[in-house]
């Protein structure tokens, strides 16, 4: 889809926002968003060379400042680091958009360990950090929003269950700290995406790889910017998402946990 004359006008035209995991699906495709609505960029992720060609892209296209930092969030120290990086810019940050994800597809019994603690600690502990580092400036100048991508429900999924239990811990987080600085005029919002077209999800080939199901990741970028915009708590960019989000709160709780099962159940190799 051309998105070439979808240009959205936000308050944060001129201003700076940093996105995590900006090389690849909804993460890159939220950096485009910005960029095309005027918003300059400061960029991470573990990919030096997608992070060049895409800050060159989008300063060529869009005529924004961008730069990017090459963080792998996997490790405790890389929040502080993108933080003094961009106090030695002397950029400030009105958008902070805590993106960067892994995914594990398996029996938790049989995984690898280091994988299932990567995830706690990119989803939760990178999540807590960032935050914690750019909201106290945001709440000094009482302007700001934060963007955490979360997770549709709140349900149990079976070989995945630490990516959901980590996307459920951030989504709450996310919903608690809202709270806490709404009278500061800052905004917290969380993206409770659905199966979204991106390279986890085509790696990891959930459901079968039902691609058909799969949002793309510029239409869920865009719905995102409009909710963070708006100030929503909660965004579901898809009627899937939402139904997602609302159907398990009316059924039993095991009817639930023993679907998904049965959906995100790895296919039996031939």
């Amino acid at each position: 889809m051309n998105h070439s004359n979808r240009r959205q006008d936000f308050r944060w035209k001129n201003s700076w926002a940093l996105v995590t995991g900006a090389t690849s699906g909804i993460g890159r495709a939220l950096a485009e968003a910005l960029a095309q609505a005027g918003v300059n960029l400061v960029m991470t992720g573990r990919r030096v060379g997608r992070l060049e060609a895409i800050s060159a892209e989008l300063v060529s296209r869009h005529g924004i400042q961008a730069h990017f930092f090459p963080a792998d969030l996997t490790q405790p120290e890389s929040p502080q680091k993108i933080w003094d990086f961009t106090e030695g810019l002397g950029v400030q940050i009105e958008v902070l958009v805590n993106n960067a994800g892994l995914l594990d597809h398996g029996e938790f019994v049989t995984s690898s360990l280091d994988k299932q603690l990567a995830m706690l600690q990119v989803h939760c502990l990178a999540t807590v950090h960032l935050s914690r580092l750019y909201l106290p400036a945001m709440v000094e100048r009482k302007s700001g929003d934060v963007l955490i991508v979360a997770t549709t429900t709140l349900i149990p999924a079976p070989y995945l269950s630490t990516y959901a239990a980590s996307k459920g811990f951030v989504q709450l987080f996310a919903e608690g700290v809202r709270e806490e600085v709404a009278r500061h005029g800052v905004n917290v919002s969380a993206l409770c995406a659905g199966p979204t077209e991106s390279e986890l999800h085509s790696d990891a080939q959930i459901g079968g790889g039902k691609g058909h199901l799969l949002q793309p990741a510029r239409q869920v970028a865009d719905r995102a910017l409009a909710g963070l915009h708006a100030g929503r708590a909660r965004i579901h960019p898809s009627r899937l998402a939402w139904l997602s989000a609302v159907l398990p709160r009316f059924l039993p709780r095991s009817l639930v946990s023993g679907g998904a099962e049965r959906a995100y159940r790895p296919a039996s190799p031939p």
